[in-house]
């Protein structure tokens, strides 16, 4: 059974009943009209134009904060740009033949535990309250959706170090690679901030280098990343869409590079497959078997490339006890038999999976398969855990920190995605990436297995 940390969250007050941001808070961007600058210990960093974030860092300062003034914020943190020490030594070059998450500890992401115990100090029900800690205990991944997000992986697999050797456990670190150049080719909510016209495979080795350097610093503590939601699957079903046949050729060289240099620090990888609405219909098994076996062959088949994620953001049953209405058509209506559909049709690429059920607790709550922006009446959905019912699942995963939004519901946004804005999508959603304090209490109340 997989095992989750225990590591101490110290209680932070939202940001909207202070004069200045907590730790991981907003405190800029495009329409915010709260705090602009951060409590001691942390500085406000423009992660894009609509979300300024009071990362770890010296001190406090404006909104108006680049990026690159983000530093780590303890003794043990290296830069991104540091040189790997002498004393570390080499990750193996050979991956176990078994499950990467046995016999591991999953280290609880600060980022994502700061954000829920905010939120919590925000609910005046104390048992809502209660429940809300609850998540700040449950390990999700960390997304590296920018790259002023990542000096602090840094930090964090110190602190997992420091885990490990004061309690002899070993520790993994989850992380999602997520910052290609004309990012989420067939959505607005989520574009990134690497443009292909401006240099952005450049700039995206740029982003993989700095993390491949971490990772080099930490040889024994274990990482295991989701490479690139969204992008795959959409060479399968997008390419009719000019801005994701722009990408076809970006996407594969990044991805490419992406996971050939993870590899050589040993970082398992999981690729991203969509999920059973969008990869699982019939028609689409194939084509998307032939992509992600043709990549990984490309790529020199790096032994650290473990097999797929699925359902990755989405609200999926692991196993629906019916099929949901809204799956009409598609015998594979849930992501174990997806899973079971494409597995036998991977002829190189590992056949092992991930499922990530953070938001998949209530089903029956949409108009369509294909709604997917902050989904009314979800729920958390099963525990991480190693105990999957399926030899072809290496765990059940939280990969979507429940609570940070999908997706704006103000027409007026340049990212307003009409998905964000349909009948089965939460109102008055902020902008994508952003805390969604209703969303989550909601995620919350209808949790299955309930909190």
């Amino acid at each position: 059974m997989l095992k989750i940390s225990a590591l101490a969250v110290l209680a932070v007050l939202p940001a909207f009943v202070q004069a200045q941001s907590a730790v991981y808070g907003q405190c800029g961007g495009i329409g915010w009209t709260g705090a602009t600058t951060c409590v001691s210990g942390s500085t406000c960093t423009v992660l894009n134009a609509y979300y300024s974030q009071c990362l770890p860092g010296s001190a406090a300062s404006s909104s108006t904060a680049a990026p690159s003034s983000t530093t780590a914020s303890t003794s043990t943190a290296h830069s991104s740009t540091a040189a790997s020490t002498s004393t570390a030594a080499a990750p193996s070059s050979t991956a176990i033949a078994g499950n990467p998450f046995e016999g591991y500890e999953i280290f609880l992401s600060p980022y994502y535990a700061a954000e829920v115990t905010a939120a919590a100090a925000a609910i005046t029900d104390s048992t809502m309250a209660s429940k809300a800690l609850e998540v700040a205990q449950i390990p999700t991944f960390t997304w590296l959706d920018a790259v002023a997000k990542v000096p602090n992986l840094g930090t964090y697999l110190a602190e997992a170090q420091s885990l490990q050797a004061s309690s002899g456990q070993k520790y993994l670190v989850q992380i999602v690679i997520y910052d290609l150049p004309d990012r989420d080719c067939a959505a607005l909510a989520s574009n990134g901030e690497f443009s292909i016209a401006d240099n952005g495979l450049a700039n995206y080795e740029n982003y993989i280098d700095q993390i491949v350097d971490l990772i080099a610093q930490y040889p024994n503590v274990r990482v295991v990343a989701v490479i690139e939601p969204d992008s795959l699957a959409n060479l399968v079903t997008n390419l009719s869409v000019p801005k994701c046949a722009n990408a076809e050729t970006t996407y594969k060289e990044a991805v490419t590079y992406a996971i050939q240099q993870l590899n050589t620090v040993g970082v398992y990888m999981y690729l991203d497959a969509g999920h059973a609405g969008w990869l699982g219909w019939p028609a689409n098994l194939s084509p998307a078997a032939q992509l992600f076996d043709s990549l990984y062959t490309a790529a020199g088949s790096p032994s650290f490339v473990r097999g797929l994620a699925t359902d990755v953001a989405n609200y999926n049953a692991l196993v629906a006890s019916t099929p949901d209405p809204i799956t009409a058509g598609n015998p594979n209506y849930d992501e174990l038999l997806y899973i079971q559909a494409l597995a036998p049709l991977l002829t190189s690429l590992p056949a092992h999976f991930i499922v990530d059920q953070g938001r998949s607790g209530k089903q029956d709550i949409r108009n369509a398969w294909g709604d997917w922006c902050n989904v009314l009446g979800a729920g958390f959905g099963t525990r991480p855990t190693t105990d999957t019912g399926s030899s072809l699942i290496d765990s059940i995963v939280w990969v979507k920190p429940g609570g940070e939004c999908d997706g704006t519901s103000n027409t007026s946004s340049p990212r307003y995605d009409a998905h964000c804005g349909l009948p089965d999508a939460t109102p008055n959603a902020p902008e994508a990436g952003t805390w969604f304090q209703a969303y989550f209490q909601t995620l919350i109340a209808d949790a299955n297995p309930a909190l």
